[in-house]
């Protein structure tokens, strides 16, 4: 994988992350390494669940894979920040 390719998904797990946090209500405990890779992942599985969907490759803007995404990661955010949390005590 060339350097743009992991430096596009650092930046796009970063993206995903964080609006998946602010998809949560309250505040999430969990350090920004781990949002970042519960974005990444989402990002990923989104994709791929899009792709599946037949909604992955539309003209424009791909909403319905964004929200997939996003759903994704507040999923992922609200699991690991209480996995994160307990682990922690």
């Amino acid at each position: 994988m060339p350097v743009s390719g992991i430096i596009s998904a650092l930046v796009v797990g970063l993206i995903i992350g964080a609006l998946g946090r602010l998809a949560l209500p309250g505040k999430q405990n969990i350090p920004i390494w781990l949002t970042i890779l519960v974005g990444i992942a989402a990002a990923i599985l989104g994709t791929v669940i899009a792709n599946a969907l037949g909604v992955g490759d539309t003209r424009g803007i791909d909403w319905i894979e964004l929200i997939i995404q996003i759903a994704l990661a507040a999923g992922g955010v609200s699991l690991a920040a209480g996995m994160y949390g307990r682990k922690r005590v």
